[in-house]
């Protein structure tokens, strides 16, 4: 693990197919996070940020939906449209976006940014947000209105699309259901917002840290339990009769998932949206898949289709129902990176914000 490095590079306009974004706001993530401390390996070198919003500055050939002055926010899966999946309405599993983002590349293969000996740097995630001009595949963003705070729309990017998407795509969390959440980070908050707009009942937060559990309290959690403190899977038995219909791991931690699957109802569903290294196992009792019925299930995205959910997401946000603008710790300045990630690395913020200056 290293910190990042702010340099000044050369940033070719956009191909067919292709935007130029000025960002306006770039949220640290512990996806990123997760990149600079080598549990989730990526090729280098490599211009980092997933989560951002900004503004069309220039649109390449064949792009006639968007222009100049356009406010967008990134997805960090595009979609090619014609792959099995996007076919079949999955487009968060995009054969061609997953190929691309691993290899560092925009969708259609390209790369945009040089340093100043004419070295190529990789795109991370197809966004490479920590930049304040970037090139994206058309697909990588969906427009928004400019009404819009453009601080609280790059929250929508990752944080929120996966939080909340986790609970209405992946798991369909029905009104009534009783739901744990393990993990309360931005994505982990947002579930518990999510969980909160589709009427579950309780609705249980973990974590370790009490300041953490009293934001999940006022963003919807009818309890909380101190995993430093409790046993939370007896915490969640004993709160809801048995154990929760619904539960959902943002930590990235097999152990945790471990607990977030025992800590489930007979019946239930586990929802697994962390991101361990992948080196790491998840064991459980193969015995109680089928004599307790339960499912465990992988959320990438919140198993998100962009251009359908960022904006019902936002109307959901705009009408009350989302308080997504809680979950902004604070704004910093771009040379206030490493810090940040520090404390984001402590558990000492939610969502911290790059804030360059389009508008």
């Amino acid at each position: 693990s290293q910190p990042l490095r702010i340099e000044e590079l050369e940033l070719s306009g956009p191909g067919p197919g292709e935007v130029l974004v000025e960002v306006a706001n770039a949220g640290l993530c512990h996806s990123d996070l997760s990149v600079i401390n080598g549990s989730r390996p990526r090729i280098m070198p490599m211009v980092m940020g997933h989560e951002a919003s900004g503004i069309i500055r220039d649109v390449g050939a064949n792009v006639d939906d968007l222009a100049a002055g356009d406010h967008v926010v990134f997805s960090f899966m595009p979609s090619c449209g014609r792959c099995i999946p996007c076919a079949t309405g999955r487009p968060v599993m995009c054969n061609a976006a997953a190929s691309a983002n691993a290899n560092g590349t925009l969708l259609s293969g390209s790369q945009h940014f040089r340093n100043s000996s004419g070295t190529t740097l990789h795109h991370h995630l197809g966004v490479s947000a920590f930049s304040q001009y970037t090139v994206a595949a058309r697909q990588s963003v969906i427009r928004i209105e400019p009404e819009l705070s453009l601080d609280v729309a790059a929250i929508f990017g990752c944080a929120v699309k996966t939080g909340v998407g986790a609970v209405f795509n992946t798991a369909r969390l029905e009104p009534g259901a009783s739901c744990a959440v393990f993990g309360m980070g931005g994505v982990g908050l947002s579930a518990i917002m999510g969980a909160r707009a589709a009427g579950a009942y309780p609705i249980i937060a973990v974590d370790l840290l009490d300041s953490k559990l009293a934001i999940a309290q006022e963003l919807g959690a009818t309890h909380v339990v101190n995993a430093g403190t409790d046993d939370p899977v007896e915490a969640i038995r004993e709160i809801t009769g048995g154990g929760a219909h619904y539960t959902i791991e943002v930590v990235g931690s097999e152990k945790v998932l471990v607990q977030a699957y025992e800590a489930s109802a007979r019946g239930g569903m586990t929802v697994t949206v962390g991101l361990p290294h992948p080196s790491k196992q998840f064991a459980i009792s193969a015995v109680s898949l089928v004599v307790d019925e339960k499912t465990v299930k992988g959320c990438y995205m919140g198993s998100a289709v962009p251009v359908r959910d960022l904006p019902r997401f936002i109307a959901m946000y705009q009408a009350g129902l989302l308080p997504v603008d809680k979950l902004l710790t604070a704004t910093i300045a771009l040379d206030d990176i490493n810090a940040a990630f520090d404390a984001l690395d402590k558990g000492e913020a939610v969502r911290q914000v790059v804030q360059f200056t389009a508008g």
